[in-house]
């Protein structure tokens, strides 16, 4: 990617183009997600950082202030939560500028940031991107609607199966 990448937060002109770019993709996102963690933002509940080259819209994440994960939130960990970079612009840098930002926001009020990642292929470049970056698992292995998943339970490989990790900031 030869244009500068910009981080900012979210707009509220650019949930819609947010949408459609993701509709170009093949991904269905709808308008009312963006609008909700604009609200969000808004409150201080989250910050949506943006990335862009040019006014184009190149990927997204969020930083979720009190985490909905317990060992997070009960530990003061904000948590970097629904991280996506456009397909066609990963691999360039974008993600780790997104990552930049979030981390200079968060180490502002935490020693630490906390991330979950899906365990299934389609999580695969996020997987070695937080390892690469210096995150590691926090030890207390797959998380999934409430709980910590014990040996011998069968749970359903989804998006909502995660394993979390954590980076000391300062």
């Amino acid at each position: 990617m030869n244009q500068e990448i910009k981080i900012r937060k979210l707009r509220e002109n650019d949930c819609t183009n947010i949408v459609s770019a993701f509709e170009i993709q093949g991904w269905n996102q709808k308008l009312s997600h963006f609008q909700n963690y604009l609200d969000e933002q808004k409150k201080k509940k989250r910050d949506v950082l943006i990335a862009t080259s040019n006014d184009e819209f190149l990927g997204y994440l969020t930083i979720v202030w009190n985490s909905n994960y317990p060992p997070f939130r009960e530990t003061a960990i904000p948590e970097i939560v629904d991280f996506n970079v456009l397909d066609k612009y990963q691999k360039h840098g974008v993600g780790s500028k997104l990552l930049d930002a979030a981390e200079n926001a968060i180490k502002k009020v935490s020693e630490y940031a906390g991330i979950g990642v899906g365990l299934f292929p389609d999580y695969g470049n996020a997987q070695r991107l937080y390892v690469k970056r210096g995150y590691i698992p926090d030890g207390l292995g797959i998380y999934k609607e409430g709980c910590h998943p014990q040996f011998g339970d069968i749970v359903t490989v989804d998006d909502a199966l995660a394993l979390y990790f954590t980076k000391k900031l300062r």
